[in-house]
């Protein structure tokens, strides 16, 4: 017996019920003209079968995937770079924006969804396309969109030998469509920088439905894509990576640091070593990043259960434990680390260890798309200019007891970081910014949902309660860590004079160099969200400065 439909999402379904008769069957003709096979396996509509699934498959933040959140017109399943092509093109032929996926974890669920009622956008998600090649004998890897950090990490070391690595985040469900495209966070950025700057070439889906590598794009679109963050531009088919090379033996730690009683000498232990780490993690030598997080922990006392900060730091050196030690008895030596509390490991198996995977599971887990637990969660970010005062400190440890699901982590840069001038992509936030910080909160599915208006007043007044310690004109963010409590576009009405209150938060001065490129490559915004890059249409000398640059 045949299955009943899938009945449509509720904020679909008024609108669209009456035209996909029509509709569907016009797109489904276009896709064929373009296409080999059955147009119908990469053409999924609602009230298709297939249609919720496929939607919902890499929804990483719970939040938005209530069936009251509207949804796409069309999800567009694409295998081949040709058939992104006919995706684009019918798109803009049917008069929808295209929204770009890979692996899901847009902070905001931007890659999607809509915040708006008009379900008039196609979300072309290109998971299916997820080849790695690794040539080690020139120290580089072709890594498609769809492809996971843990599936590049994979084969780059099995294609290495354990000789190259890539410097970019530690989460290895994360695609490298969306990672690289805003800049890409990693244990090994004081080193060799964000993985966006580690990018040498890429193939790019335009408005236009051309696919372009870099010596077609250009060099004013070739730098917009290496952190303007992902959904403005085009889409990104694949990235060509420079590797780096890693010793045979790396090490890390972890170590951690609980709270029992406030306002005594273990107190200010505490505080005056986590000022000394603070004056010190920027500055290490580049081969060793030492981070620190917070969390509350859950004690029992009798009868009671009471919350008390727990510190931990966490680190990776690229040499052995001895040399580690060594470094760290010599800078921080605050820290007591002793060598029982030191790992040695190969890269890749640092990898794992930096996810929270330290019990010696196989490499093999990294291939695990479904690997990381989906939740319900706010992220928000700074930067620090200078180091958190005592006061500040002494408040963070105070706030971090007040949401048991909450974390904060403060990731250190420096070292190669700083060294990329601020235009040289559009990550703007290098010399002289010493950290970023990242405010979480998380709830698992199996928590009531009635919480969620509380955990988001903890995080907005963690990020609040920071105003004072942190960067200043603007207040600096990071697009990787979208969040549109900092502003967003409104559809049909995107100006780039009102963007710029949140992306300048994001990019600095390259906010107006990426403007101007949007102009030029997508002026009519196929490419739209509520946080993509609006267009900035210039004069044809003042354009030339852009491409030429």
């Amino acid at each position: 017996m045949a299955r009943a439909p899938a009945p449509l999402p509720p904020p679909l379904a008024p609108l669209l019920a009456a035209r996909l008769a029509v509709f569907r069957p016009s797109f489904l003709r276009c896709v064929a003209r373009r296409t080999a096979g059955d147009p119908s396996r990469l053409v999924h509509a609602p009230g298709d079968d297939s249609y919720p699934s496929l939607l919902d498959s890499t929804i990483q933040n719970l939040r938005f995937a209530s069936p009251r959140t509207p949804r796409p017109a069309l999800v567009l399943t694409p295998v081949t770079a040709d058939e992104v092509r006919a995706c684009v093109v019918c798109c803009r032929a049917h008069g929808l924006t295209v929204r770009a996926r890979s692996g899901g974890h847009d902070y905001e669920g931007l890659s999607y969804r809509s915040l708006g009622r008009s379900p008039r956008f196609a979300v072309v998600d290109v998971a299916a396309l997820r080849a790695v090649r690794v040539d080690a004998a020139r120290g580089v890897a072709r890594a498609e969109a769809g492809a996971t950090l843990g599936e590049l990490y994979y084969a780059v070391a099995e294609g290495s030998g354990g000789r190259l690595g890539f410097p970019a985040g530690i989460c290895p469900t994360v695609c490298v469509g969306g990672h690289l495209s805003g800049g890409g966070f990693g244990p090994m950025m004081r080193k060799y920088g964000l993985a966006a700057d580690n990018v040498v070439d890429a193939e790019v889906v335009d408005a236009e439905g051309r696919l372009l590598d870099r010596a077609a794009m250009g060099e004013g679109l070739f730098w917009a894509i290496r952190g303007g963050g992902g959904g403005s531009f085009g889409i990104v088919v694949s990235w060509t990576v420079t590797l780096v090379p890693v010793p045979a033996v790396v090490s890390a730690f972890t170590v951690h640091r609980l709270l029992l009683r406030r306002g005594g000498h273990d107190e200010q232990s505490l505080l005056h070593l986590l000022t000394k780490w603070q004056a010190v993690a920027h500055a290490l030598p580049d081969n060793l990043f030492v981070k620190m997080s917070m969390e509350a922990k859950a004690i029992n006392d009798g009868d009671d259960s009471t919350r008390h900060p727990l510190v931990t730091f966490k680190s990776l050196f690229l040499g052995n434990c001895i040399d580690m030690i060594t470094q760290i008895h010599h800078h921080l030596p605050e820290l007591g680390i002793k060598p029982t509390d030191c790992r040695e490991m190969n890269w890749l198996q640092s990898m794992l260890y930096s996810y929270g995977y330290t019990n010696g599971q196989p490499a093999e887990v990294l291939l695990d798309r479904t690997l990381q637990p989906k939740d319900y969660y706010k992220i928000k970010l700074d930067y620090l200019t200078s180091p958190i005062p005592t006061p500040g400190l002494i408040e963070l440890l105070t706030k971090i007891v007040e949401d048991e699901d909450g974390s904060i982590d403060i990731d250190p840069q420096g070292g190669e970081m700083s060294r990329i001038p601020e235009s040289g992509t559009p990550y703007a936030h290098r010399s002289g910014y010493l950290y970023n910080l990242q405010y979480f909160v998380k709830w698992g599915g199996d928590k009531n949902v009635s919480y969620e208006d509380d955990h988001l007043s903890w995080v907005r007044g963690l990020h609040e309660l920071m105003t004072p310690y942190v960067s200043k004109n603007p207040r600096a963010a990071y697009i990787n860590y979208r969040d549109l409590d900092l502003g967003q576009n409104v559809e049909g009405n995107t100006s780039y004079e009102e963007a710029r209150v949140w992306g300048e938060k994001y990019f600095r001065g390259n906010f107006r160099r990426l403007a101007m490129v949007k102009g030029e490559v997508d002026p009519d915004q196929l490419f739209w969200s509520e946080q993509s890059i609006p267009p900035l249409v210039i004069s044809t000398r003042d354009a030339g400065l852009v491409s030429d640059s």
